[in-house]
């Protein structure tokens, strides 16, 4: 997987990937135009949207209802450091029996964005300038 993020202006950025393209920005209240969702809830989105595949391939293969499935996510930020330090997740759909509710929560357990949060993956960054670090003391 590989995406670009452009910064757009103000507090606007855009993100690309395979031809998609999707807004970020920041509530008016923030500074921003809010002209889209902010990058927390484009994380908390992206979530539920996979939560949901994993929902929809259960019930589709099995020929169970799908049309009314509904994936709820409450959050809450924290500080030091900035942070969603829970996130609460709730799968709605058809009455199911025993047997399909629990088979619907193995297989939305699966998900690949819920288990990347249970396993984190090692992040690194970097910053990457123009020039090089060498040009950059020397022109001090």
């Amino acid at each position: 997987m590989e995406l670009t993020i452009r910064y757009r202006g103000d507090k606007r950025f855009e993100a690309t990937a395979r031809g998609h393209v999707v807004t970020t920005d920041q509530p008016l209240d923030e500074g921003g135009s809010d002209s889209g969702m902010t990058p927390p809830e484009l994380f908390l989105s992206a979530l539920g949207a996979c939560v949901g595949h994993y929902a929809a391939v259960y019930l589709n293969l099995r020929h169970l209802p799908s049309a009314d499935l509904q994936v709820q996510i409450r959050a809450v930020k924290s500080l030091n450091p900035a942070r969603i330090s829970s996130i609460q997740i709730e799968v709605t759909t058809d009455r199911l029996d025993q047997k399909h509710r629990e088979g619907l929560q193995r297989a939305v357990d699966h998900c690949l964005l819920h288990n990347t949060l249970l396993f984190p993956p090692n992040v690194n960054m970097t910053v990457v300038t123009g020039c090089k670090a060498e040009e950059l003391v020397q022109s001090r």
